[in-house]
């Protein structure tokens, strides 16, 4: 039987997510109501900009004090979709103070303070919910949390940013330089008018954050995340990933390590197998891939941006908030329960791509191999072009330490023989 007195429902913030989760909730609210077991009522949107013509709202809802709205009192779920830090973290703390459950899509601050929120919302017997800060309309976080509650998750291996994705494929595509191909990701509307967030890894990183912390039970920070941006790669690097029968992705890596007794994360280019179901991950979409002891290998695929598809998982998890609410429960809060420490990267073991610029002369690539047997790491392949005295040796190496890879980088580089190190490139997915 439906319960006629509605949930109420505040929204913080009313751009591209918030604009598209009235949208949803107005047009769709008997759909919404029936799934429920109650209506939902939109009792208040907290803005910047009052002036701005919002279709759809009462423009009595607007307001620019959201420390009132979510003072109230009377809301059921405060949904946020402003970002950053503050005051989003002061706001979301103060709702389950007064009675709200929250909904957000804020990966900065759930990297950053997920522990901390996690923490106020079990005191005051509140849901917090996120499924839209990873991965947009992709369900990701409720399968890691509780589909495979009862499995052992030992790697998640994803396509986290949608902007990055875009250039990169387009620079495999078409041959375009790393900005032709952020230019026209602008022009779009995939790319910020500063991208450095995505560009530079951030954004992927906060997520690999929650994503790790999730799937391995521990508690996992923004700062603990070793993080590498995309901007140095170029079309020769395009090239030789060809070569090897790869492309190139940015990748949000969380692992187990192989004893249990630590986890990584990290995030970097990296070549991968064309054979790998990664690799067929076009334009701005995202794609995760998880690796779990009874499941085995699972794929989660879809649009990992934009206002309607973030919307799509925001609603999802007011739809369960509010379920929550109406049987006087609360859902899965934070699992740390195993408090395994996060490696540093240099104790990451995977496969690396040198590419080196030396001089064409004979003995060097003995020189270079000694160099790499000295450090402990051992070489798989070897490819050498040269002419006119200038040469490139292209090296693969076989799994090792990223601070071994570090310090046979640092002994090349003081070879005479050695000109420069062009690209440092690793490889995943095998």
């Amino acid at each position: 039987m439906m319960r006629t007195r509605p949930l109420k429902v505040a929204l913080l913030g009313c751009g591209v997510v918030g604009s598209e989760v009235v949208r949803i909730m107005t047009t769709h609210a008997a759909d919404l109501a029936a799934r429920i077991g109650a209506p939902v009522e939109l009792a208040g949107v907290a803005v910047r900009r009052p002036d701005r013509v919002r279709e759809g709202i009462d423009k009595d809802l607007i307001t620019t004090d959201a420390t009132a709205l979510v003072k109230r009192g009377d809301l059921d779920v405060v949904v946020e979709v402003i970002g950053g830090i503050e005051p989003a973290r002061t706001l979301i703390t103060t709702a389950f103070e007064h009675g709200a459950s929250v909904v957000s899509a804020n990966k900065a601050l759930l990297a950053q303070d997920g522990a901390a929120l996690h923490a106020a919302a079990e005191e005051h017997g509140r849901d917090l919910y996120y499924e839209a800060a990873v991965a947009g309309a992709i369900p990701l976080i409720r399968p890691l949390r509780e589909s495979l509650a009862g499995d052992k998750v030992n790697r998640v291996l994803g396509i986290v940013n949608g902007t990055t994705n875009f250039i990169l494929d387009k620079m495999e595509s078409t041959g375009a330089g790393y900005q032709e191909a952020l230019d026209e990701a602008t022009a779009l509307g995939y790319a910020e008018a500063d991208p450095t967030a995505d560009v530079e890894g951030f954004d992927a990183a906060a997520k690999a954050a929650i994503l790790a912390g999730i799937a391995f039970h521990t508690r996992v920070r923004l700062d603990d995340v070793y993080r590498e941006g995309m901007t140095e790669v170029t079309a020769a690097d395009f090239a030789s990933a060809k070569e090897m029968g790869c492309t190139i992705k940015l990748l949000a890596i969380c692992e187990r390590a192989a004893d249990g007794e630590s986890v990584t994360a990290r995030v970097h280019p990296a070549m991968i197998p064309l054979s790998h179901p990664l690799a067929s991950v076009r334009e701005a979409y995202n794609a995760v891939f998880v690796e779990s002891e009874a499941a085995g290998q699972l794929m989660f695929y879809g649009p990992g941006a934009g206002g309607a598809p973030t919307a799509s998982a925001v609603l999802g998890d007011l739809v369960a908030v509010c379920r929550n609410k109406l049987a006087g429960a609360t859902g899965p809060g934070e699992s740390a329960y195993t408090r395994l420490p996060v490696s540093p990267m240099g104790e990451v073991v995977t496969r690396y791509h040198i590419s080196l610029d030396v001089a064409d002369k004979p003995g060097v690539l003995a020189q270079v191999a000694t160099v790499f047997a000295e450090h402990g790491v051992s070489i798989d392949t070897v490819r050498q072009q040269g002419k006119d005295g200038e040469a490139s040796l292209v090296v693969v190496t076989h799994r090792a330490a990223d601070a071994a890879l570090t310090g046979t980088v640092e002994a090349l580089r003081k070879l005479d023989t050695v000109r420069g190190v062009a690209s440092i490139m690793r490889v995943e997915g095998e």
